[in-house]
Parts: C-alpha cells; sequence; structure tokens
C-alpha cells in the first residue's frame, strides 16, 4: 500500500517521526531508519524540534518531542473527561472522600475534574486548581514514569526523591501524609493512555484523623480500580 500523501515534505517528516518511535537516535540512526539523505534527515528533525515535535535526549539524540504529548493529550481529553465524572462520584461513594483527577503541565498539575464529599471535614480541590509537582501524591504518581531528565529537574524542588518514585513504580499508587498541607492526606494512582504513557492521577484526599498516617492501607485498592476504569474508556 502507497503510503505517500503526495505532499513530499510531510511525508519525509512522518518518516522521521516513525523513526523516533522506538526510542533515542543519533542522526545516523535516523538516515537508517528513514532513508533520507543527512542533510535532510538534520534539516527536518531540527525544524521538528523547533515546533516541539522532536526533542533531544542525552548525547544530543533525537526523541519525540513533548508537543506530540500535548496533541495526544487533547485528542483523549474529551474521553476522559466524559467518562471521569461517573468513576470519580464512585470511588468519593466508595471511600467516603473527596476524589480528583490531575494531569500535569510543565511544573505544575491541574485538577481537570473532581467528586467534593458532600459534608463534614474535606479536603477541597477545585477544578482548575494548579498545584505543585513537589508535593503530593499525584505529583508522585504524574513524575513516577516520566523520562529521567524530566524527573531529575522537577525532583530538585520535591518533598519527596527518586527513591520515593522508585517505589511508586513498584507497588503502582503513591500515598502522601502532610506533604502538599499540613494534616492532609492523599492516595493516587495513575491514568494510563493506549500507549501505556501515564496521561493523569486519580485521587482521593482528607483529613488525617480519617485517613491515618497510612491512608495506602485503606485507600489504595479503591483508587487504583478507578484509575484503571478510567485507562480502559482510553483504550477502547
Amino acid at each position: 500500500m502507497d503510503k505517500s500523501s503526495g505532499v513530499g515534505v510531510l511525508d519525509k517528516a512522518a518518516l522521521v517521526l516513525s523513526a523516533l518511535e522506538p526510542g533515542p537516535a543519533t542522526l545516523a540512526g535516523l538516515v537508517t531508519a528513514t532513508g533520507l539523505a543527512r542533510p535532510t534527515a538534520h534539516r527536518l528533525a531540527v525544524a521538528l524540534e523547533h515546533h516541539g515535535f522532536v526533542g533531544r535526549a542525552l548525547q544530543g539524540r533525537f526523541v519525540l518531542g513533548p508537543r506530540l504529548g500535548e496533541l495526544a493529550a487533547a485528542a483523549g481529553e474529551d474521553r476522559l473527561l466524559a467518562t471521569a465524572a461517573p468513576v470519580l462520584a464512585r470511588l468519593r461513594d466508595i471511600t467516603g472522600e473527596s476524589a480528583q483527577l490531575f494531569r500535569r503541565q510543565g511544573e505544575y498539575r491541574v485538577c481537570v475534574a473532581a467528586a467534593e464529599r458532600p459534608t463534614g471535614l474535606r479536603d477541597s480541590v477545585p477544578v482548575g486548581a494548579q498545584l505543585t509537582m513537589g508535593a503530593g501524591s499525584a505529583a508522585q504518581v504524574l513524575l513516577a514514569w516520566e523520562e529521567p531528565e524530566v524527573m531529575n529537574a522537577l525532583l530538585m524542588k520535591a518533598d519527596f526523591t527518586s527513591v520515593s518514585l522508585a517505589a511508586v513504580r513498584k507497588r503502582g499508587w503513591a500515598q502522601s501524609v502532610g506533604e502538599r498541607e499540613a494534616g492532609v492526606g492523599s492516595v493516587s494512582a495513575p491514568v494510563r493512555g493506549p500507549s501505556g504513557k501515564v496521561v493523569a492521577s486519580v485521587s482521593v484526599s482528607g483529613p488525617l484523623e480519617r485517613l491515618t498516617r497510612q491512608p495506602g492501607r485503606m485507600h489504595a485498592p479503591a483508587v487504583v480500580a478507578a484509575a484503571e476504569r478510567l485507562s480502559q474508556s482510553l483504550r477502547r
């Protein structure tokens, strides 16, 4: 089947992006994978880097850039948010605590959906709130599976460590006790897109007098199940 669109420069740019899908590549690797002339491969890679579709990893190797992730997130956002409301409501009812959905935007995480506990003492995070990536279980989840360069840069300002994030990756969820706000605990789990990349974090949060200093013991199974339901919705 002919994969040519008839627009040569776009076809060549698509070759470069496809060649980077398996992972980082040197310029020589791009030339081998695409069959393009070295000057052409270099010119296209640099142009794509200018627009954020290509980035640079260690030793200057080319990698897929952040703009692709942003577009992918936008493409799946409506589906994610449409599914989020009932899933968060169910999680709130199961745990008795406020539930939130967070996405990372640069050095911040943004609450894109929430289901608040209707009465009593609660931790309220309004939709649209920008919170730090340096504290809280949702920040841990959103950072734990990031590229090393991003992870290390944000860890410099974080209350948790790379050891903490390794534990998050191992067990598949995170908890925090008084990290973001004194007296508040939370539990979070990753939502994954069709490619397996973490695109969001589902959380429950509330006062430590209810969640205790080991909130994961109480709520990790319910939070992980909610995150998996949202992940499944993105795979359909």
